[in-house]
């Protein structure tokens, strides 16, 4: 099973998870990336002596250049260096953990190049999706998830004999910070405040899309995508205790689910020794101890952006590619305290009936509707 890694996005926090894991099942590394962390980059390369570093700040990347000159890490830097550690010949593997569209472009590279993708970016699949999944058929890819709700429901669906007999996707979301909150409460909460996930150590970005539950609407797409699943057969639960990380009800009505300490070194961990298991980096699930697993509905009217996450999704084309450059954008403005909580969803709702919806697009047309939606949020 030896995997050769390519790790996109080592400095954040699923990057740090990964190289855990990695180093755990006697893996080794080919390229690390970050944006730019040069000090953080530099300590992972000299423990991990990857043949490539990449970082997209040119400044950083010339800084890290000097700091490497006694070893034989390559350093290069911007998008061009990103598309070479994921089309690496060195590595069969490509761990795609960066944030954000910036994300595409690499990954359909690795796509290309045949590589296996064990998938952290949600936002591939959710601006171009059927793009993906047709280029990755084409050349022979395999997309692997890596988020715990998507590797939840492909570890359900190992056993599945025939994707017709599925009935519905579960995805369950912890309910976020302000779970309980009415929507003029959410609407003013402060910084510090949606950044305290309850269950979850992330990033910023995806910390405050789990507040807003944007980051399940995001979620509900990806799994369109990548399950090939209509929108009437997803549903999301509120699930507070994050123990139970996604099911799937068969047309028998038989429920699978997928439990676990909400620890991402699990899902990591089998995105890249599937379809093997090895013992685990992640800590054991302890039943005897776990607190009383609930489930409810969630509150569309407190929490907008996942409103608008399903209809972008019912829409589909651009729609979900504008959704999502709307939200980066928003999410970028309150969190450098230029934009309410609230003003989050107003900002995307504002996108999406700007941003006219084009079926069957192209990568230029995904492309030109995630400008046109990050133009209409910031103004």
């Amino acid at each position: 099973m030896s995997r050769r890694i390519a790790l996109l996005g080592s400095t954040g926090s699923i990057g740090r998870q990964s190289l855990e894991v990695i180093a755990a099942c006697g893996m080794t590394v080919a390229a690390l990336t970050a944006n730019r962390d040069v000090e953080r980059l530099e300590a992972q390369c000299r423990a991990f002596a990857p043949e490539l570093a990449v970082l997209m700040d040119e400044t950083a990347a010339a800084d890290l250049r000097v700091r490497l000159a006694d070893t034989q890490v390559r350093v290069a830097s911007g998008m061009e260096g990103l598309l070479e550690a994921a089309s690496l010949e060195g590595a069969d593997t490509v761990l795609t953990a960066v944030v954000g569209m910036v994300g595409l472009r690499p990954t359909l590279a690795a796509v290309r190049a045949g590589k296996r993708v064990a998938l952290a970016n949600k936002e591939t699949l959710v601006c171009a999706g059927e793009l993906v999944l047709d280029e990755a058929q084409r050349c022979g890819a395999r997309l692997v998830p890596v988020d715990s709700e998507h590797s939840a429901i492909f570890q359900c669906l190992q056993g599945c004999r025939d994707r017709g007999e599925v009935k519905r996707l579960i995805l369950t979301a912890s309910g976020g910070p302000f779970f309980g909150w009415d929507r003029t409460r959410v609407s003013r909460a402060t910084r510090e405040q949606a950044l305290k996930h309850p269950n979850w150590s992330m990033g910023a970005k995806i910390t405050i899309d789990s507040a807003t539950l944007m980051n399940k609407g995001l979620e509900f797409i990806e799994a369109m995508r990548l399950y090939c699943m209509p929108p009437e057969k997803i549903s999301i639960v509120i699930h507070r205790e994050s123990i139970v990380h996604s099911l799937v009800e068969y047309c028998d009505n038989a429920v699978l689910a997928q439990l676990g300490a909400p620890d991402m070194r699990l899902p990591i961990q089998y995105a890249l020794t599937w379809p093997e298991r090895t013992a685990a980096a992640a800590k054991p699930l302890d039943l005897l101890s776990c607190p009383p697993l609930t489930f409810c509905a969630p509150d569309y009217e407190a929490f907008p952006c996942l409103r608008l996450a399903l209809e972008a999704a019912r829409t589909g084309g651009t729609a979900t590619a504008a959704l999502n450059g709307a939200n980066e954008a928003a999410v970028g403005l309150f969190l450098a305290g230029r934009c309410s909580f609230g003003g989050i969803g107003e900002r995307v709702e504002r996108a999406l009936r700007g941003v006219p919806a084009v079926q069957a697009p192209t990568l230029e047309d995904i492309l030109e509707a995630d400008a046109a939606a990050r133009a209409i949020a910031i103004s």
